[in-house]
């Protein structure tokens, strides 16, 4: 099942924008970006290129929900904002290329892999809100591209890596008020966790091929890429991990490195994506063994209205939760992204690489309007 983004290429107009990247070149950004305030406080907002599109839209569309883009809570209401954004920025400006990304399905996916009686739902929700989208950018003469980055697919083992690392002496931590903190600086080796893939960083070189043989024996990981892997895959890039891991078919890597939850950072139990060493799905889930959670919840809610510090550690730490997942190549082509567009032209063949999605999408623009 695929996370749907949809991208609308115009043949006219000036500029471009896009919803969910900003602090680049394009003339018109929207992204999620909640103030976080010296009190400890995260409240929901949006941060824009240039910097008064964000009220203009908050005024039309209110507050960006943030609570309902990621976390426990997600639901439609932060897909259908950011399209409802969309289409104002397109009444507004008139971007030459608008990219859109709807990330609605990602959240049932993964709490429930290929589910369809628990994720039908999701897919009537998202239809409706990328039906209206298509209607309203091609009554403005507006090719239209609906591409989706990656396939979810159905997973049911958790592959601790870090764990795995740190029990053979790579990963150093630094204890601070009876938690542990990665230290990824004194650390020999780490991995940063991304779905089915993670980046291995090894600080120390004389133990490269020890990492590596300990990688590719551990249940749960498929293949281990070495600088002649990552460049045949398109990863050599300067910031990647000296050696990436790739995940089995029906397994994910967690980022968790303690060994112990009762040593676990405070963060590792509050949605917190800055901190984390490491992509935490786990994150959508509020913890099932928390007795009377909604009177938790709710009190915590009051302290944050008062202006109290306040922790909402709700989040479980059971990778086993997860149900859906993606980044390695699916065995099965009918997993795999899709391009679906109107102008079959502009396709460079039947089956579109990664790499060749940004000259796909180039063809549809007008070359007159490129050259500007």
């Amino acid at each position: 099942m695929r996370a749907e983004a949809l991208a609308a290429v115009e043949q006219t107009g000036a500029g471009t924008q896009a919803l969910g990247r900003a602090a680049s070149s394009v003339d018109y950004a929207v992204t999620p970006r909640p103030q976080y305030l010296a009190d400890g406080r995260k409240m929901p907002d949006c941060y824009t290129q240039p910097a008064d599109l964000r009220d203009r839209l908050q005024a039309q569309l209110g507050t960006f929900p943030l609570f309902d883009f990621w976390g426990p809570r997600t639901s439609i209401r932060s897909s259908r904002w950011i399209a409802d954004a969309a289409k104002l920025v397109e009444e507004w400006h008139s971007p030459t290329l608008s990219l859109v990304y709807l990330p609605h399905l990602d959240y049932n996916l993964q709490r429930h892999g290929l589910d369809f009686a628990k994720i039908a739902q999701d897919l009537h929700e998202i239809d409706a809100v990328v039906a209206d989208l298509v209607v309203f950018f091609e009554k403005r003469g507006a090719q239209v591209v609906i591409l989706s980055e990656y396939g979810i697919t159905n997973v049911n083992q958790a592959v601790d890596i870090n764990r795995v690392l740190r029990r053979a002496g790579y990963i150093a931590v630094r204890e601070e008020r009876g938690t542990e903190l990665l230290d990824a600086g004194m650390s020999r080796a780490f991995a940063l966790a991304d779905h089915q893939v993670a980046h291995v960083y090894v600080n120390d070189p004389s133990v490269l091929n020890q990492v590596r043989t300990l990688l590719e024996n551990t249940p749960g990981i498929a293949m281990v890429l070495d600088e002649t892997g990552k460049q045949r895959h398109h990863l050599n890039h300067e910031r990647a991990g000296e050696l990436v891991a790739v995940a089995n078919q029906n397994a994910w890597f967690t980022y968790y490195y303690w060994l112990d939850d009762r040593h676990a950072p405070d963060f590792a139990r509050i949605v917190d994506i800055h901190r984390k060493p490491g992509y935490d799905p786990v994150e959508m889930f509020a913890n099932p063994d928390i007795k009377l959670l909604p009177l938790k919840v709710a009190f915590t809610l009051l302290k944050k209205k008062l202006g109290f510090r306040y922790l909402m550690d709700i989040i479980p730490l059971d990778g086993s939760l997860i149900r859906g997942s993606h980044g390695r190549y699916p065995d099965d082509s009918a997993d795999a992204p899709v391009f679906i567009t109107r102008q079959a032209d502009a396709l460079l063949g039947s089956e579109l690489t990664a790499t060749q999605v940004f000259d796909t999408l180039r063809t549809h623009v007008s070359p007159a309007i490129v050259a500007k």
